[in-house]
């Protein structure tokens, strides 16, 4: 390949002060991308990025099988909407899955489209986030989101007819539909005054709002604000049988919530909040009821989390239903009659059925070590839906009978793949502290543990997420060209609670870094790999994991994938919701919290002079999570500081966001440029 010529880009020399300390930010007005700048040096970016990968000689091949592979059959999981079972499918290579209505007992033959996204947009990018039915199941709201951001709008259905209502409601984030009466409740912002950047700015003063049906949303009923804090979301709910109006509260400092309910059938209480948690330390959240008593989802004093009934009248006085045990409560439904309870051990799901009082039934009988995904649905039910997936068992529809403990195949792909050919194991390795930490590893059976094998190390370490054995089309062309999957469980993840979460969160953030390390130089002990062949990737939270691994060791890998990552750790908070992730990470608005950041800010710890892996960031224009500005700047630094051979691009996709409803096309083309990248640099 040409020696490549990176796009200018203007540096600006006026530093940043924080506590006496200088810190440079010379691109700054990257943070602008509406700026005629900025958008002219992303076209030059992607021309420079495009016309590399142009030019790698196995690249449509790639792309190919990718589309060959993607091409199957995929269904999600059903629910029951009275006479109905609604259910997402895609066919192949569909941009964007169609929601199906079947009349229950009836073949799936006679399933009739409900909401087909494919025709919101003509380029698909405009994607469905979520389906909230009346309880009387006569309207449907949906939400949309356009370019991947995550602004959404609720649009409204009526379900005999499947007319459209007419009312659009808009600047709706991080927000649920509560259905109670004749409307809903939902949160939003203020719309962004004239001039402000709808993607960029802050957002603050989150609302909840009753809407009733049939009127415009300038008449909708503001029903919660605290215009003391600007910071924290506000999120309505409702039980099932619409007495308890429940919210739960963020204040951007903590990283738990909590929790008010109101009582909508006492109209003797009516505008009366009852505080249920007082307390943002802990994650608290309403299952449902049973009459009178709430139960909660809560790792109050509970860092694996537990069960709880509470009476609004007498909030105090918490009382066990499934007391914490030594495996992480994972999710909880309340459902059929039970609540199913899905817990992780060692990251995979093990499903235990209690009845609504506590007292355990049995254990369902998953297929494998894996994923299990569902079982929500009505009190009323009698047969529930689940997902199991694992990293070479494709994600399979089943129907769980929970009195009789049976489950049976609902839809199970067709998938170009054969999982007897692959083996996956777990090991367990000992971080820099001596903390034991699990890693899945995946490949095919008979692999030669010479040091040679392309391996991908993908990791997040973050927010109480959990990183379980999942299938992954694009994943399987990696498998299938004899690449090595290594997927560590990060401290800063949830796999083990609470405890584990809160050793990677600030100020131990260092924690997940080492984690990380040395799941490499176990690899490389173990034979799997070596420095020339690992492939380093994460996106988010993970894409900030593999910035700060490219500045701390920039000899660990060949190749760094960094996607939408938080790469500005002294900013963040600055922009669109970054505050919340401050209880994650600490802000530099404190001094400790601020010195702290800037030793692993990927931006910050980038060196003049350093040999860096061949890099390439992607991120996208409508990124309204972690705004592009991150991966901007960090790429241009980049390429001013890298003094080795390897290439540093960034591949920044149009109308697109932080990922969630990406298209099919978007998806596809996306993988074929990664692995050809990653392969390329490898030599492969």
């Amino acid at each position: 390949m040409p020696d490549l010529t990176y796009p200018a880009a203007r540096r600006d020399p006026r530093p940043d002060t924080y506590f006496g300390t200088e810190v440079p930010d010379p691109y700054r007005w990257l943070e602008d991308p509406d700026a005629p700048e900025t958008q002219a040096w992303v076209r030059a970016e992607n021309e420079v990025t495009f016309g590399y990968l142009a030019q790698i000689p196995f690249r449509d091949q790639l792309r190919e099988r990718l589309t060959q592979l993607w091409n199957y059959e995929r269904y999600g999981v059903p629910s029951q909407e009275g006479v109905l079972l609604i259910f997402s499918k895609n066919d192949g290579l569909q941009n964007q899955a169609v929601v199906y209505a079947l009349p229950v007992g009836q073949p799936l033959e006679s399933a009739e489209v409900l909401l087909d996204p494919n025709q919101f947009s003509e380029d698909g990018t405009t994607a469905l986030m979520g389906l909230h039915f009346s309880p009387d199941h006569r309207h449907l709201a949906y939400t949309t989101s356009g370019g991947g951001s995550d602004w959404q709008q609720i649009h409204l259905l009526e379900l005999a007819s499947r007319q459209p209502l007419t009312e659009v409601l808009d600047w709706v984030k991080v927000s649920d539909v509560a259905w109670a009466g004749a409307g809903f409740y939902y949160s939003a912002y203020d719309a962004p005054r004239p001039g402000e950047a709808a993607l960029a700015g802050k957002n603050e003063f989150h609302k909840v709002y009753y809407h009733r049906l049939g009127t415009p949303q300038t008449q909708d009923e503001l029903v919660y604000e605290n215009p003391d804090r600007a910071l924290g979301f506000r999120i309505a709910s409702t039980t099932e049988d619409e007495r308890w109006l429940c919210l739960s509260l963020t204040d951007g400092l903590a990283d738990g919530n909590g929790l008010l309910v109101r009582n909508l059938h006492d109209p003797s209480q009516a505008g009366q909040w009852i505080t249920v948690q007082p307390s943002y330390e802990f994650d608290t959240s309403v299952i449902g009821n049973v009459g009178d008593e709430l139960l909660l989802y809560t790792n109050d004093h509970a860092p694996n989390y537990r069960v709880v009934r509470v009476h609004p009248g007498r909030p105090t006085e918490w009382h066990d239903v499934i007391p914490e045990t030594t495996e992480k409560l994972e999710s909880i439904s309340q459902a059929a009659g039970c609540l199913l309870a899905m817990y992780l051990q060692d990251a995979s799901s093990q499903v235990k059925v209690y009845s609504e009082a506590g007292e355990f039934r049995h254990e369902v009988a998953l297929p494998a070590i894996g994923t299990a995904g569902g079982f929500g649905g009505r009190r009323t039910d009698a047969v529930l839906y689940y997902a199991f997936t694992s990293f070479t068992y494709p994600t399979t529809i089943y129907c769980y009978d929970p009195v009789a403990n049976a489950s049976t195949v609902f839809k199970a792909p067709t998938v170009d793949v054969r999982p007897d050919e692959y083996e996956t194991r777990q090991v367990f390795y000992e971080s820099k502290d001596g903390t034991r930490v699990p890693m899945f590893i995946t490949h095919k059976k008979g692999l030669a543990l010479d040091g040679q094998n392309p391996t991908y190390l993908y990791a997040y370490g973050g927010f109480n997420v959990s990183l379980t054995p999942g299938f992954s089309v694009a994943r399987l062309l990696w498998l299938e060209r004899g690449g090595v999957l290594a997927i560590p469980n990060l401290r800063g993840g949830g796999e083990y609670g609470e405890a584990w979460h809160q050793a990677g969160m600030t100020p131990r953030k260092q924690n997940v870094f080492d984690d990380f390390i040395v799941a490499a130089e176990t690899l490389f002990a173990q034979g799997y790999t070596s420095p020339e062949k690992l492939a380093i990737a994460g996106g988010s939270n993970g894409g900030l994991l593999v910035g700060a691994i490219m500045t701390q060791r920039p000899d660990l890998c060949r190749v760094a994938l960094p996607a939408v990552g938080v790469m500005d750790m002294l900013k963040y908070q600055k922009f669109t919701i970054g505050w919340n992730w401050a209880p994650e990470y600490g802000t530099s608005d404190d001094e400790a919290q601020f010195r702290n950041l800037l030793s692993f800010s990927p931006l910050h710890n980038l060196r003049p002079g350093t040999a860096y892996p061949a890099t390439l960031i992607t991120t996208a224009d409508h990124d309204d999570r972690v705004v592009p500005a991150h991966s901007f700047k960090f790429a241009a630094e980049l390429q001013v500081c890298q003094a080795g051979p390897s290439p540093v691009l960034i591949r920044i996709d149009v109308n697109a966001g932080h990922g969630a409803g990406k298209s099919t096309q978007l998806q596809i083309a996306e993988w074929a440029d990664v692995w050809s990248f990653t392969l390329f640099s490898m030599g492969e």
